[in-house]
């Protein structure tokens, strides 16, 4: 593997994940945008590796403060007050609230506690919610990774992708 194919995501089948879902974003005449918030762009980021990626991916967010959550993706405050920012309610709140405020056809969210601190008992570090937005469809997803920093936020990008990538291939044509 050299090393511009270690930066990629590989699913089962040995395909590059985000090629696979830019193909099927493509293929469905379907756009796509992010609201992330521990992967910081990393899965915007990602999805840019893919040449054609402009054809799908229109806009991004970047919504690591609680304010951001609320005012770029809508957020409700008092989601964020009741179940805090790294939870199942806010994950699909920025999901539904990014494909909105897009005018995007699917959104992936991501939210949650990579570490090295910042994590309890109750919210440990590795705890991770992403959102998966499609055609007025949303599942949240809870991860509890144990790698570092960086591997916890480049799982939550792979398991991000494989989720739009399984939910548009369930998607009629």
């Amino acid at each position: 593997m050299n090393e511009k194919d270690s930066q990629r995501n590989y699913n089962y089948d040995g395909n590059c994940l985000e090629e696979k879902v830019v193909g099927l974003l493509a293929e469905k005449h379907l756009t796509v945008t992010t609201a992330e918030s521990c992967t910081g762009g990393l899965i915007a980021g990602t999805l840019v590796n893919v040449a054609g990626a402009s054809d799908v991916l229109n806009e991004g967010y970047v919504t690591y403060s609680n304010e951001a959550k609320e005012r770029l993706v809508g957020v409700r405050h008092e989601t964020l007050e009741r179940y805090g920012a790294v939870s199942e309610q806010t994950a699909r709140e920025m999901a539904e609230g990014a494909a909105k405020a897009a005018g995007a056809d699917a959104a992936l969210s991501s939210t949650g506690i990579a570490g090295p601190g910042g994590g309890t008992a109750e919210k440990p570090v590795g705890l991770v919610y992403i959102g998966c937005y499609l055609n007025g469809r949303t599942t949240v997803e809870e991860c509890r990774f144990t790698g570092n920093r960086m591997e916890n936020r480049m799982h939550t990008v792979e398991r991000a992708l494989a989720m739009l990538q399984e939910a548009l291939e369930q998607e009629p044509s």
